[in-house]
């Protein structure tokens, strides 16, 4: 029962997430709102809907483990297994945004969540605060940058043109897929995580963060596999932003984080800032600003060893 509570909390999560994408894109063009500016913020905030979802449910269910891992463990899977498997599809060429910009203000959320749980064992209501503002603050930075000609290609232009009516349905459904698929998704994890015999924290950084991370995967996969464009590192560094800026920040508004499984500050988090930290050499080194096969296989590898230690250390 608990497997088939998470594949639906899966499935309904996926459904609500792109229900609420396209209504929130809709809805933007309804207010004249330009086509960079939606991808950027509404697109980007749309996609993390799920994953704060699913943190917010476990925190107000009593399972802060799962709220904070489900960050960390999708943080590692954007790089090591998204990024990864991308790669090994198709090479992946890095803008210059990568170091200027993108790289710099991902590391700095990353320190500064490290900083915030091992300070007092707590995500407070002022810290979240913190975050969500530092979340903001980066958003208007990145528009102010970006090119007038640079256009997310995730914003389908056809949205300008759906009715209201249309809307509110898309809103309705997205909104409770999203509900109930975060529900059953950490109802049913909690209750594999106690038939197997491990933490809460093991089953939010392993199965939950994954299942986060499928809808990007397969996104980046099949874009690589037809040649396109392949999902840039910036999306993907933009999206681990994302995930503590308004996942994280937004849950701890609502309800504190406190740290209940001492591993998440022991050993998950080191792993999160060491695969943000390795991009800097890998996409320096050999081939400057590019990630090849090679590198792809490197990350994919390094996920490997990180999942198969997180069991194996329980």
């Amino acid at each position: 029962m608990s497997i088939l509570l998470v594949v639906l909390g899966f499935v309904l999560l996926v459904v609500g997430g792109e229900f609420l994408v396209r209504s929130s894109v809709a809805l933007s063009f309804k207010f004249n709102i330009s086509k960079m500016v939606i991808g950027m913020t509404v697109v980007s905030f749309a996609t993390s809907a799920p994953e704060l979802l699913v943190s917010l449910q476990a925190a107000l269910s009593g399972s802060p483990a799962i709220a904070i891992n489900n960050v960390i463990g999708s943080n590692i899977a954007n790089i090591g297994l998204v990024l990864g498997i991308t790669a090994l599809v198709s090479a992946i060429d890095v803008d210059k945004s990568f170091y200027k910009l993108n790289w710099p203000a991902m590391m700095l959320f990353s320190m500064a969540l490290f900083y915030f749980l091992k300070n007092d064992m707590v995500l407070s209501t002022i810290e979240g605060a913190i975050l969500f503002g530092a979340l903001i603050l980066f958003l208007i930075i990145l528009i102010k940058n970006a090119k007038k000609d640079e256009v997310t290609e995730e914003v389908d232009e056809s949205l300008a043109v759906v009715s209201n009516f249309k809307i509110i349905i898309w809103l309705l459904i997205g909104a409770t897929a999203l509900y109930f698929g975060s529900e059953w998704l950490v109802e049913g994890s909690k209750e594999i995580a106690l038939s197997m015999g491990v933490s809460e924290a093991v089953i939010g950084v392993s199965l939950i963060a994954i299942g986060t991370s499928v809808p990007e995967l397969a996104a980046s996969i099949i874009a690589a596999a037809k040649q396109e464009k392949a999902i840039s590192l910036g999306n993907l560094i933009g999206s681990n932003i994302f995930n503590i800026g308004s996942v994280l920040g937004l849950t701890a508004l609502v309800k504190p984080i406190p740290v209940t499984a001492p591993e998440i500050l022991t050993n998950d988090i080191f792993w999160m800032l060491g695969f943000a930290a390795i991009l800097v050499p890998l996409v320096f080194l050999p081939s400057k600003l590019k990630i090849t096969r090679f590198k792809g296989m490197v990350l994919v590898a390094a996920y490997g060893v990180f999942m198969f230690l997180i069991f194996t250390n329980n």
